[in-house]
C-alpha cells in the first residue's frame, strides 16, 4: 500500500498559517477649534478641501452616512469645530442630534 502525500509550496503554506491582516482603524473626527461661536443655529457645516467642518455649541452625537445610507463615521463631538476628511467626492448625510444636513463634496 502506498501513501500519496502532496507537498505545498513553502510560500503558500506560510500564507495559509499567517493571521489575517487587521482592518484599518475607522476614520476619526479631528478637533480644530474649541472656541464656540455665538450663532443662532445649533449646527454649522462647511466643506473645504475634502474636509467636512462641523461647529456645535455643545457636545453632540454626530453620524455621517453615504447617500446610500452606509455609515462612514460616528462620534460625540466636543463643543467647538471639528473636521472629518472624506476619501471620495459625493453626497453625504450628516446627522447631529436631531438635525440632518445634506452635504455635497
Amino acid at each position: 500500500m502506498y501513501l500519496l502525500i502532496r507537498t505545498v509550496p513553502v510560500a503558500l503554506a506560510a500564507m495559509m498559517m499567517a493571521p489575517a491582516a487587521a482592518a484599518p482603524p475607522p476614520p476619526l473626527w479631528e478637533t480644530v477649534d474649541n472656541v464656540v461661536a455665538d450663532t443662532a443655529d445649533d449646527l454649522a457645516v462647511t466643506v473645504r478641501d475634502r474636509y467636512i467642518y462641523v461647529s456645535v455649541p455643545r457636545s453632540t452625537d454626530v453620524k455621517l452616512f453615504t447617500i446610500l445610507g452606509q455609515p462612514i463615521a460616528r462620534a460625540t463631538l466636543p463643543a467647538g469645530t471639528s473636521r472629518f476628511k472624506v476619501s471620495a467626492r459625493g453626497i453625504y448625510i450628516l446627522k447631529a442630534g436631531s438635525i440632518t444636513k445634506r452635504i455635497t463634496i
